[in-house]
């Protein structure tokens, strides 16, 4: 018998250096936003001199736990400004980075079963339609043909009337999205350290000049947070409260299926999303609970209720199996939108407070953020999301366009 050679490893996708003991930029946290604002950092910026410090390992927190939904059908002008941008980028992101991500735009169903979700919805529509993003209103008929496994009885509890439609919308890959970003930032010289925790920070007066780490003290010039649900703990370091609440957010995945979901499906009021990853699995979603914690596990009687809304919805899902559960921990601000920018620590920035819209945004983030960190001026598209807007009280009530309402 021939035996067959074994394929050859592939190259390594980033470097394990260890830290040095300044760099001109420290980001702290290598989730999907971290590792973006370096790999921006380098390439719109030629800022190269950067460490991302990750308590843990690469991608491990939020990124590697959410539900890989993509969409920029926001209500607001800021919003939508800014998750379109995002999603322009997301277009280009496969070739740019030269990484199959498996970015799948096969159109996000946002479902509405009530007259007032109906006037909310269609207003949406309108609002997304004058920002130049595309959204459709679609009545039963049409969503029978776009999803035919979905439930369009009207001898139901919540008869679906209509819903929106982002045809750009859809999921990608998310861990490899990371790696994709990971590789190319170590490419260009950035530094990704792994089972580095950040303990502290160093401080001169108001000023912010490094960080403590499990690893050692490592000074920088600047200092930017993108620790997600864990920002808060930080910043309580510097006596520094942010307008923020962390919550576990859990979502489950079934076993292996053929094709049967085509798109995303959301559904507010019945309260769960879904959507069948590459593989096979369906991916469901639903609502934080309702306890503030920073452990990344939920409670039973969520998983309980997001199951009962999947199945009022798709009846055919009644006898798949459910694999595995877990959750995240997300940030939540009053508003329902993001913390992006300075703080009064000079030489500190954040970004934080996305709730449950951190995946999405990802490489919009990354380049406002690191064009923040890089000229010390919030780019146009975040300069809206400013702590100062809690004290203004311009605030961006985001609450309505969540996948599942906060």
């Amino acid at each position: 018998m021939v035996s067959t050679p074994l394929p050859e490893p592939p190259p390594r996708l980033w470097r394990n250096p260890d830290p040095k003991r300044h760099y001109d930029v420290v980001i702290v946290g290598s989730g999907g936003h971290g590792l973006a604002t370096a790999y921006y950092l380098a390439r719109n910026h030629g800022i190269r001199d950067v460490a991302v410090l990750e308590r843990g390992w690469l991608a491990g927190g939020n990124m590697a736990r959410n539900t890989t939904i993509i969409r920029s059908n926001y209500l607001f002008d800021e919003s939508a400004s800014l998750y379109n941008h995002a999603l322009d980028l997301w277009e280009a992101l496969p070739a740019e980075l030269d990484y199959d991500f498996l970015l799948s735009q096969r159109g996000v169903l946002n479902l509405v079963h009530t007259e007032q979700e109906v006037r909310d919805s269609r207003r949406r529509v309108f609002a997304n339609q004058l920002n130049g993003i595309d959204a459709e209103w679609v009545e039963p008929a049409e969503i029978a043909e776009l999803c035919p496994i979905l439930n369009l009885s009207a001898d139901v509890r919540y008869p679906v009337l209509g819903a929106t439609l982002q045809r750009r919308g859809g999921i990608a890959k998310h861990d490899h999205v990371a790696w994709a970003f990971a590789r190319k930032a170590d490419e260009m010289g950035v530094d990704l350290i792994q089972g580095c925790e950040v303990t502290g920070f160093q401080l001169d007066g108001d000023r912010v000049t490094g960080v403590e780490t499990s690893l050692g003290p490592i000074g920088a010039d600047r200092v930017a947070l993108a620790a997600a649900g864990r920002t808060s703990l930080l910043t309580d370091q510097l006596g520094l409260r942010l307008p923020l609440q962390s919550h576990p957010l859990q979502a489950l995945v079934s076993e292996l299926l053929e094709p049967v979901h085509p798109c995303v499906v959301m559904s507010n009021h019945v309260h769960v999303y879904c959507s069948q990853a590459h593989k096979g699995e369906l991916v469901l979603g639903a609502g934080i609970d309702s306890y503030n914690g920073y452990g990344q596990r939920g409670s039973v009687h969520v998983i309980e209720r997001q199951m009962a809304a999947a199945l009022e919805l798709f009846p055919i899902f009644a006898r798949a199996h459910v694999i595995r559960t877990w959750a995240g921990t997300v940030d939540v601000t009053p508003d329902a939108s993001p913390i992006i920018g300075p703080t009064p620590y000079e030489n500190l920035y954040l970004n934080c407070g996305w709730g449950t819209g951190g995946f999405k945004a990802t490489p919009g983030v990354g380049w406002v953020y690191a064009h923040t960190i890089a000229t010390g001026r919030p780019h146009p598209l975040n300069a809206p999301y400013g702590l100062e807007r809690f004290t203004t009280g311009a605030l961006i009530d985001e609450h309505g366009a969540a996948a599942v309402a906060h």
